[in-house]
Order: C-alpha cells, then structure tokens, then sequence
C-alpha cells in the first residue's frame, strides 16, 4: 500500500477570515480554531485579515 501525504507551509500566502457576529459564541470558537489551523501551517500573523460581519 502506498501512502502520500502532502505538506501545507503557508509561509507566503495571505488569508481571509469572515466571522459573523451573530453568535458569537460559536463564531469565535470557530475563529480561534482557524486561526491555530493556519499558525500551524506557517501562516505569518500580518498575513491573515479577519473581516466581522453583522448577520448568521
């Protein structure tokens, strides 16, 4: 059996995140759980813009 993983580094990509503020109980856990996601992955801070929309 052959196995091929690949590797994610985001080193040089920039991303963005919509969070409602609706609920934010959940939106913000989702929020934390994306934002961990992609410093894991070698994503640099100033290269990530979250956007806070009115609405669910």
């Amino acid at each position: 059996m052959k196995i091929i993983e690949g590797i994610f580094d985001g080193k040089n990509l920039k991303f963005g995140i919509v969070v409602s503020r609706f609920n934010s109980f959940f939106s913000e856990k989702l929020l934390e759980g994306a934002l961990d996601a992609l410093k894991r992955h070698n994503v640099n801070e100033e290269n990530i813009d979250i956007y806070k929309v009115p609405g669910a």
